[in-house]
This record gives C-alpha cells, sequence and structure tokens, in this order.
C-alpha cells in the first residue's frame, strides 16, 4: 500500500500543483487513499519533495530533481563536462576525453552521471578520461554527441 501511495504522490507532484499537505491529503482521499497529515509529512521525507517557488502560483511540492527554479541534473552535468573538457576522439569502442588538468576525474563522474546507454563504464586520470562502450558504432555516437556538448 506505501509504494502505491507513493506512486501517487509523485503522479499527483508531477501532474498538479500541489502547494500544501492538506492539498495532498484532499488530492489522496478523492483517490482512495485513506491517509493523515502524519503520514503524508512521512511520505514527503520519505520522497525528498520540496517546496520550490512556482510563477503565478506561491510554492508547490516538486521531486528532487525536478526544480523548476534551478538546473535539472544532467544539465549540471553537461556543464561540467563542457567546462573541463576540451577534446573528444574514439578508436574502436574506446572514447578518449582530454580535459583540463585535474578534471579528468570530474568529467568521467559527468558522464557516468548522464546515463548514456552502452557504456560499460569510465577511467579516469588527471587529464585524461576513458569512456568504454559496447561497439564502434556506440562509440561513434556518443563521441559526436559529446563533440556537441563542447561546441556549443
Amino acid at each position: 500500500m506505501k509504494k502505491e501511495r507513493h506512486e501517487k504522490i509523485i503522479e499527483l507532484v508531477r501532474t498538479s500543483k500541489v502547494g500544501t499537505q492538506d492539498e495532498l491529503v484532499d488530492m489522496l482521499r478523492e483517490a482512495g487513499y485513506d491517509v493523515s497529515q502524519a503520514t503524508i509529512s512521512r511520505d514527503i521525507k520519505e520522497l525528498r519533495l520540496q517546496k520550490a517557488a512556482a510563477p503565478s502560483f506561491g510554492y508547490r511540492y516538486v521531486l528532487p530533481d525536478e526544480r523548476p527554479d534551478s538546473t535539472t541534473g544532467d544539465e549540471r552535468l553537461q556543464d561540467i563536462f563542457r567546462k573541463s573538457v576540451y577534446g573528444v576522439d574514439y578508436a574502436a569502442n574506446i572514447i578518449v576525453i582530454k580535459t583540463m588538468a585535474a578534471l579528468g576525474s570530474a568529467a568521467c563522474a559527468a558522464v557516468d552521471g548522464m546515463k548514456y546507454d552502452g557504456i560499460v563504464g569510465t577511467l579516469a586520470g588527471d587529464d585524461t578520461g576513458l569512456i568504454i562502450v559496447r561497439s564502434e558504432e556506440q562509440a561513434h555516437e556518443l563521441c559526436e554527441q559529446l563533440r556537441g556538448l563542447i561546441e556549443d
């Protein structure tokens, strides 16, 4: 029951402008969940919901990675990658990224966080990173995407 309730809360937060715990309690009751304000308070903590400013609305609950007033996780990771990498090339199924001194780990961590399909793993040095993918075709495609990030 808790899992289903959490899924419903996530759905409501994504699709409605939920501004208070009382509103969330009412919405859940309308959806058939018999909940108390104390239960909702615990659910909000467990789901790590946050209050964020909403244009022309005041404040509303959002999921941690969906704050409207900040960049998304992917945008931040892309920014880290963009600021640390100055070259990308590939050979067979290995992509080599050239970074500013001491930023190889940051660039590889950013790639890991962006969760591109086909990546087997990354390995970072001081000013170089390796991205191992499953095929040469995937290496070519990902290399082009990563070049697009640093050329923007």
